[in-house]
């Protein structure tokens, strides 16, 4: 997502934000369910009820009162020949915002940038573009884990022990990053004591990502057996997405490192936590 992008998501977003006075008079920031629910790219207001539901049970568990955050309300909607109809609405804090773009559909562009607009207290542009390439950095990081993960069961399931899933990796990172070892890349790279996919920018996970894929999907496909064979097709698949990157002038030992990402984890576990703090209770419920 480009910066242009987060503009025009950020003026969609800003054009919905309304505003009630609280009991102490000072204005409370809020958003009606309804009007979200076009923004975040919903065209059926049932589907969208279901991230609304999901986002109370998860305020909820957390030991939230719901009311604080989540208001049915009653709105009317012109229908045919100029009549109104009652429907369901809610009127949100800027806290169950975020809990509804936590449980939407992650595949909905307007979703993800909802995720970081409701999270930052500024929403600048700018900072809501610098959360968004984090988020990226660790879905894609997650990703890695994940086929990896897959790596190794299928490795030890075709006669392969952990040092030779060691030496598998270790040759398939060579063929990645020019010839050059986990062990020297790190250090062309400056990492001293943190794991070398910690500390790789987006783009170079990506990279290792798709080369893993491809090794577990042939593996499993042409039913490879052995650390040689598994190997040899490790290699491979690194040495074609080497190929691929160099073909747009990129050589992934030559990017600087990125922030380990165990700090960005924790950073964005404590922004997390503050998100609640930081939004504003809805007024209390008028009896009557």
């Amino acid at each position: 997502m480009d910066i242009q992008q987060i503009i025009e998501y950020k003026g969609a977003f800003d054009a919905i934000e309304r505003q009630v006075v609280d009991e102490n008079g000072e204005n409370i920031e809020v958003w009606y369910a309804r009007e979200l629910q076009h923004v975040l790219g919903y065209a059926r207001w049932e589907n969208f009820a279901v991230a609304i539901g999901r986002a109370m049970q998860s305020c909820k568990s957390q030991g939230i009162n719901i009311d604080d955050h989540f208001r049915e309300v009653t709105k009317m909607i012109d229908i045919a020949k100029g009549a109104q109809r009652p429907v369901q609405d809610f009127m949100l804090t800027r806290y169950a915002c975020y809990l509804i773009a936590q449980n939407g559909d992650p595949k909905k562009e307007e979703v993800a940038f909802a995720q970081s607009y409701f999270a930052v207290q500024t929403r600048r542009a700018e900072i809501i573009e610098e959360r968004l390439h984090m988020l990226e950095r660790l879905e894609t990081r997650e990703r890695l884990r994940s086929s990896e993960k897959q790596l190794s069961k299928n490795i030890y399931e075709r006669g392969v022990d952990e040092k030779g899933l060691g030496r598998i990796r270790s040759k398939g990172d060579s063929a990645l990053f020019g010839g050059l070892t986990t062990e020297q890349t790190k250090q062309r790279l400056g990492i001293k004591s943190d794991a070398l996919a910690d500390r790789l920018p987006t783009l170079t996970i990506a990279a290792k990502n798709l080369a893993t894929e491809m090794t577990n999907y042939n593996v499993e496909e042409k039913d490879l057996y052995g650390e040689h064979n598994i190997t040899v097709e490790h290699i491979q698949n690194n040495q074609s997405v080497r190929d691929m990157l160099g073909r747009r002038g990129i050589k992934p030992e030559n990017l600087p490192p990125a922030e380990d990402i165990k700090k960005v984890e924790r950073r964005m576990a404590k922004e997390e936590k503050q998100i609640a703090e930081g939004s504003k209770k809805l007024p209390p419920k008028k009896n009557g």
